[in-house]
């Protein structure tokens, strides 16, 4: 009888199988090609306010010889997306930054990326990664949780402060974290087929986030901050009451459960 795979080995296929479907190739970050390559898809999906970068060279070099990580996803060799994080406390990568470029989005080229930062940190002995993420973006909601299988924890309001980028000006960054447990039953499961949806009972807690928060902030910035104070005063109320993130409803909205 044959052995199971490592994880390692696991998580490899996995990339390989992510890479074809999303019709990428992932490069990991190691000279200053890849470094242009992947401040230029930084800079297009979160365009600075008053020019400039969201990460100068030398900071990033640096980032990387600390033991972080970057990677660039190509199409037909030009760079559609790309990922940044650096090595936190306790051996753990803080994932920062992931974007795709808006002509490639929703093509399964960010679950790609996560499956090359997911095998990169393996090889490496690291079995958590850590992002923040904003609670009303759904299609961020969905891939971390249905198509990753993250822990989501915690609900800091307007974590970053106010953040000069043409995507988030004018809105709190309230933040949740999803802390990726890459070895876990849930998150190995995700690299076969999505997490399933929960059906709430009567005791939980349903939160509602709407289809496309940004589009909303781009044409009704009133309405937008409405769905901001809403889901913060809902979300908090509940984890002040021993509810924790369960998954997400059929409909995309979290589903709450007392711990």
């Amino acid at each position: 009888m044959s052995e199971p795979p490592s994880l390692s080995a696991e998580a490899w296929e996995a990339v390989r199988a992510s890479q074809s479907r999303a019709g990428v190739t992932i490069r990991t970050v190691e000279d200053h090609q890849g470094i242009e390559d992947a401040r230029g898809i930084f800079d297009e999906v979160w365009p600075p306010l008053e020019g400039g970068t969201q990460l100068p060279p030398n900071l990033f070099i640096a980032l990387l010889h600390a033991g972080g990580y970057a990677c660039v996803a190509y199409a037909g060799g030009a760079p559609v997306g790309a990922t940044m994080g650096f090595l936190g406390e306790g051996n753990h990568i803080h994932s920062h930054m992931a974007g795709v470029v808006e002509s490639h989005r929703n093509q399964h080229i960010g679950t790609a990326m996560k499956m090359h930062q997911r095998a990169w940190c393996l090889d490496r002995g690291i079995d958590t990664v850590i992002w923040t993420f904003d609670p009303l973006v759904k299609r961020n909601a969905r891939l971390n949780i249905t198509k990753l299988g993250v822990d989501v924890e915690g609900y800091e309001p307007d974590y970053y402060g106010e953040m000069p980028d043409a995507i988030n000006a004018g809105d709190p960054s309230d933040r949740m974290f999803a802390v990726w447990h890459l070895g876990s039953d849930t998150a190995r499961h995700a690299l076969h087929e999505p997490v399933p949806s929960v059906n709430p009972t009567p005791e939980d807690r349903v939160i509602e986030i709407p289809d496309d928060i940004v589009a909303i902030r781009q044409h009704n910035p009133v309405e937008a901050q409405r769905w901001r104070m809403e889901v913060r005063t809902r979300m908090m109320a509940a984890l002040d009451e021993g509810f924790a993130v369960r998954g997400l409803t059929d409909a995309g909205s979290y589903a709450m459960r007392a711990s």
